[in-house]
């Protein structure tokens, strides 16, 4: 745990890494000890169709002091196999109040499609009291048709470490979340490793949670209500002025761009060395408004979504075509 620049407790998450219980490189038990050398608060070890029980452990930093780590009940559930024309998708089930009624069984299936199999998979995760992410849209080749397709569910992943590992190079998801944020999908965004070969994967993405907010109404809860935000190390907090205003500050930075529906806007991009703040005004038509900051070294971080309109939409707005939730 650590104060941030605003004197803000967070706690350091990984919600996304696999063990040698299903295609992981190192035990589970490793798994367990690595991250807690790392300093993270909390982890979910997320096999996939291998049910991971909630607990804690304790490890040590480097320097010898005790670390105890928090481990989130999880599973990653993959449906679909390469294809993404017939749909490729892997559902995150986390922080359940117990496992979800979910086997090989639905898997191997032939009768359902990828899409009905995901659906089925969110639904059983909600029925056991967690919360549901899809994970790395981009490297799954995910449509913005298929954001609203599958139903409600809590977060995405906007970066994946193992992405871009390996035989990969996929890691970001920005380009497709907003085009679902457009047509007014704001959803949680976290990063995450999806650490499965130890060799340079993991500790590249996580989320810094609010501790405080945590501690009070517990981890689902902090993500529905996006008290965190996802980052490869730099800090990176954006809050609302007033009706038209947005302010940021970070850790220092090379580049800070705002983003939103308008594929241009004056401002939207400053770079330089060493920014450490910046407010962006909201221009007509804009929706939404997040932001990313990266440092010298090339590492990100994306803040929560502060629009005109911030709720999280599970419903699709009017304007959304017939067409795309069929």
């Amino acid at each position: 745990m650590f104060t941030d620049l605003t004197g803000k407790r967070r706690y350091k998450i990984n919600l996304h890494c696999h063990s040698t219980r299903s295609d992981g490189r190192i035990s589970y038990e490793e798994v367990l000890a690595a991250y807690a050398r790392a300093g993270y608060d909390m982890l979910a070890v997320t096999d996939h169709w291998v049910w991971g029980e909630a607990g804690t452990f304790t490890g040590s930093l480097p320097d010898g002091t005790p670390q105890t780590m928090r481990i989130l009940s999880g599973c990653e559930f993959n449906v679909g196999g390469g294809d993404s024309l017939e749909g490729v998708f892997h559902i995150l089930g986390l922080d359940c109040l117990q496992r979800p009624a979910l086997t090989m069984a639905l898997y191997n299936d032939a009768r359902l499609s990828p899409l009905e199999k995901a659906r089925i998979v969110i639904k059983e995760i909600h029925r056991a009291g967690g919360i549901a992410v899809l994970a790395h849209p981009a490297w799954s080749l995910n449509t913005p048709e298929q954001f609203y397709q599958l139903g409600a569910y809590e977060a995405t992943e906007i970066y994946n470490s193992v992405s871009a590992w390996g035989m990969s190079d996929r890691p970001y998801s920005g380009v497709l979340i907003d085009e679902v944020a457009a047509r007014g999908l704001c959803l949680p965004l976290l990063a995450t490793d999806d650490t499965h070969y130890y060799d340079g994967d993991q500790f590249r993405g996580m989320i810094m949670a609010d501790a405080d907010f945590v501690d009070s109404v517990g981890f689902s809860q902090t993500i529905r209500e996006n008290r965190f935000y996802a980052t490869m190390g730099p800090e990176v907090h954006l809050e609302r002025v007033d009706e038209n205003t947005v302010r940021l500050r970070c850790t220092p930075a090379a580049k800070i761009v705002f983003l939103s529906n308008l594929v241009w806007t004056d401002g939207r991009v400053r770079r330089g060395s060493g920014l450490t703040e910046a407010s962006y005004n909201f221009q007509d038509g804009e929706t939404y408004v997040r932001a990313e900051v990266t440092d010298e070294n090339g590492l990100t971080a994306w803040s929560r979504n502060a629009g005109i309109f911030p709720e999280i939409r599970f419903t699709p707005p009017p304007q959304v075509p017939a067409h795309m939730l069929s």
